[in-house]
């Protein structure tokens, strides 16, 4: 089994430049880079956050689609 680098809330948002109550929204509403929950932890994955960056790379704003 290989064990994965894990970060959790804030440096998740200090590598995104969001906010840790941003990510905290995303994660109620949807629409956030995937996370994982170990009991009460948040963590994410480096490759999750670098997935959901790309995914959301665009243009021009026309291009926008909340």
């Amino acid at each position: 089994m290989k064990i994965r680098l894990l970060i959790n809330t804030q440096e998740a948002a200090e590598r995104t430049g969001l906010s840790p109550r941003t990510l905290e929204t995303l994660r109620l509403r949807g629409g956030g880079p995937a996370f994982i929950k170990l009991g009460r932890s948040v963590r994410y994955e480096l490759s999750a956050l670098e997935a959901w960056i790309d995914a959301n790379r665009s243009a021009s704003t026309s291009e926008y689609h909340a």
